[in-house]
C-alpha cells in the first residue's frame, strides 16, 4: 500500500481516522497530510486535551486527624472529650462490677482507682505526642468497648478495660515513638510506687492504696509485654535496655503488690 503523499510503499500504512485514506508514518498526523476533515481532528484534539487535563484539576488528600497544632500545644478536641466520657463511663462500670457486693465506699473508691489510673496512662501518651507536634486524640474502638462492656457483667476479679485508645498521626521518628508509647507505662510505675509506698508506710489497713498499686503495676506490667500494638514492643524496637527496666520494675511491683492481699 502506498502513501497518499509521497508514494512510499507500507507494509502496514497508518490510516487516518478522519479522511480514511492510508498514509506513511511520516504523513500520519492529519496535520502532515493536510487532512481534508481538518476540523474535526481539531475538535477531537481539543477534547482529549479537556480529558487530559481534568484529572489534574483536583486535589487528593488523604488526612488523618486534623491537622498538625503548634509543637508544645496540648489540647483536646471536641470529640474527643465525648469519647473520653464515655470510655470513663465503662471504666467505671468495671470498677463497681468488681467491687459488687462489698461496701458502697468500696465500690466506689475502686472504680475511682481504676478509672484514675487508666486515663492518666492515655493522658500521658497524648501529651508526649502533642509536645512533639503531632496530632493526638484519644477515640474509642469499637472492639475494645465491646470487651470492656462484656468484663463488666463477667464474674470475677479479672477484667480487661481497654474502651479506647489514644491516636496519633503526622511523621515521627522511632525515637518519638518510643517515648510516646513509655510515658503511659512510666506513669503508671509512678503510681504504683506512690501507692506501695503508702501501703508499707501505714500501720492500717488501707486497701484502696493495696488495689491502687496491685492494678497500676498490672496496666504497667501487660503493657510493656513485646508484642503486637502493645506499649512494649515499640519500647523494645527504640530502646531495649530502657523496655528491660521499665518491665523489670513493674514485674517486682506487681508480685510486691500482690503478695499484700
Amino acid at each position: 500500500m502506498k502513501c497518499q503523499i509521497c508514494g512510499q510503499d507500507e507494509f502496514l500504512p497508518f490510516q487516518c481516522p478522519y479522511c480514511g485514506d492510508q498514509f506513511c508514518s511520516k504523513h500520519r498526523l492529519p496535520e502532515n497530510h493536510v487532512c481534508p476533515k481538518m476540523d474535526l481532528a481539531r475538535v477531537a484534539k481539543k477534547e482529549e486535551m479537556m480529558i487530559f487535563k481534568e484529572p489534574n484539576s483536583f486535589e487528593y488528600k488523604i488526612n488523618y486527624g486534623k491537622p498538625n497544632r503548634s509543637k508544645g500545644s496540648i489540647y483536646f478536641g471536641y470529640k474527643e472529650l465525648k469519647h473520653l466520657a464515655l470510655g470513663s463511663l465503662l471504666v467505671i462500670g468495671v470498677g463497681l462490677s468488681v467491687g459488687f457486693g462489698q461496701e458502697l465506699i468500696f465500690m466506689v473508691g475502686l472504680a475511682i482507682v481504676l478509672v484514675t489510673s487508666f486515663f492518666i496512662h492515655e493522658i500521658a501518651h497524648k501529651i508526649v505526642a502533642q509536645k512533639s507536634g503531632l496530632w493526638a486524640e484519644f477515640r474509642l474502638t469499637l472492639w475494645g468497648s465491646m470487651l470492656t462492656a462484656v468484663f463488666m457483667f463477667l464474674p470475677g476479679p479479672f477484667k480487661i478495660i481497654s474502651p479506647g485508645a489514644v491516636m496519633i498521626s503526622g511523621p515521627a521518628k522511632g525515637k518519638d515513638i518510643g517515648k510516646i508509647s513509655i510515658a503511659g507505662p512510666l506513669t503508671n510505675i509512678c503510681l504504683a510506687s506512690i501507692f506501695l509506698g503508702l501501703m508499707i508506710s501505714t500501720t492500717s489497713d488501707y486497701w484502696i492504696f493495696t488495689i491502687g498499686a496491685l492494678f497500676n503495676s498490672y496496666i504497667a506490667l501487660f503493657n510493656l509485654i513485646p508484642f503486637g500494638i502493645l506499649d512494649g514492643f515499640k519500647i523494645f524496637y527504640w530502646n531495649k535496655i530502657i523496655w528491660f527496666i521499665a518491665f523489670s520494675i513493674s514485674l517486682v511491683f506487681t508480685i510486691t503488690a500482690y503478695s499484700f492481699i
